[in-house]
């Protein structure tokens, strides 16, 4: 397939702004001549990490946490922004500690997703983690996360689970099982 040229940005414009997110109208000029007006959110740029901790060869630990934008509880990974002058294999080690109470000896890259690239700017990068060892910083969460542990011969069970939903924990949890298959 050939590679197509990125349209012309004419004009930028901040419509709203939060202390997390801001939208901007983008006016684009595509190469064919045809002129059109996007919203995008652009997050903070310092990106997201999530991990799939392995408790052993046959057991994850997943986190459940309340989910603001569903006003309910979700089941999903360890995740979090990168903070300032953080690596984000750092920023997997931190986020793994303040969510689980544990660090890892193996932190494995898995890749990098984004969400709605149509309308949203963030990306994350996916890691699995072995050799868990207990490690506990505070997080800036308000109230303890429930952590649960899953055996991997169950996933299935896991996929059909009503609270396990959130897309980015679900590729991160086939990327992992493909991860597994090689």
């Amino acid at each position: 397939m050939a590679s197509r040229q990125v349209p012309k940005v004419l004009k930028r414009e901040v419509v709203a702004q939060s202390r997390l997110l801001r939208i901007e109208a983008v006016d684009l000029k595509f190469s064919n001549g045809e002129q059109r007006q996007f919203e995008r959110m652009q997050g903070s740029g310092r990106g997201a990490v999530m991990v799939v901790p392995f408790v052993d060869d046959k057991h994850i630990m997943l986190i459940r946490e309340y989910a603001a934008g569903l006003h309910d509880y979700q089941l999903g990974f360890p995740k979090g922004l990168i903070d300032p002058g953080e690596t984000p294999e750092q920023a997997a080690q931190r986020e793994l500690k303040e969510e689980i109470g544990f660090g890892c000896e193996q932190l494995n890259r898995l890749s990098e997703v984004t969400m709605a690239p149509q309308f949203f700017s963030a990306k994350m990068t996916l890691f699995t983690a072995r050799s868990l060892f207990p490690e506990k910083l505070v997080g800036d969460e308000p109230e303890p996360l429930e952590q649960v542990v899953w055996p991997l011969d169950k996933v299935d069970e896991l996929l059909a689970q009503p609270d396990f939903t959130e897309a980015r924990s679900v590729a991160a949890l086939l990327m992992t099982l493909r991860q597994l298959e090689k």
